[in-house]
């Protein structure tokens, strides 16, 4: 009898690189993404735990009511490391105990699983991956989607990224690297191309 091969893949890479629009054309084709940042979202928005620890590290100003304040935990984090330190270890644990429940269910149903999650190397859990695929861009490039889509400055962009993993020493470390400085056509070819190359190791 066949043995059933599962993966689980994870698609990283530093803020404006492109790594959500790869992972769109991923759901296009229909695979199954999980998004590490939605999850995170979702907890700091609903566990009651989180939020007064949340609160402890970084003020009552955090949150709005029953509002998450973004900009405020965002501009509170990204200006001192040992904060963000204290976030990601509050947050982190929970987001991966989900991205691991939430897969499970995922694999009773498909043979692949990616997961959508920029801190993957940051992090240290690039072990719980089959594969991680970084996606790479120009950093003119980045901080012009970033500024465009994510509606942050440029000032904000650099804290965001002083505070990632530069790209060449993630490339050291993934197991696929995709360049994403051209259209969105061409960045569409190289998902399609991974799912054909991840495709050949469970056939």
């Amino acid at each position: 009898m066949k043995k059933l091969i599962k993966i689980k893949v994870a698609i990283t890479g530093n803020i404006g690189c492109g790594k959500s629009t790869f992972t769109k054309f991923l759901s296009e084709e229909g695979f199954q993404v999980v998004y590490a940042d939605d999850i995170s979202k979702k907890i700091l928005a609903n566990d009651k735990v989180v939020r007064e620890q949340i609160i402890k590290a970084l003020g009552s100003d955090s949150y709005n009511g029953d509002t998450v304040n973004k900009k405020y935990i965002a501009d509170a984090i990204f200006s001192d490391s040992k904060k963000l330190k204290k976030i990601n270890s509050i947050l982190h644990p929970k987001v991966r105990e989900e991205i691991a429940s939430m897969s499970e269910k995922l694999f009773s149903e498909n043979d692949i699983v990616f997961v959508e999650a920029a801190l993957i190397f940051e992090s240290k859990i690039e072990k719980m991956y089959d594969y991680v695929v970084l996606i790479t861009s120009d950093l003119k490039l980045r901080i012009k989607r970033a500024t465009q889509s994510k509606n942050i400055t440029e000032a904000d962009f650099l804290k965001r990224e002083a505070n990632q993993i530069d790209e060449e020493t993630k490339k050291k470390k993934a197991d696929f690297i995709f360049s994403n400085n051209g259209s969105k056509d061409e960045l569409k070819q190289k998902a399609l191309l991974l799912v054909r190359l991840l495709n050949a190791t469970i056939k």
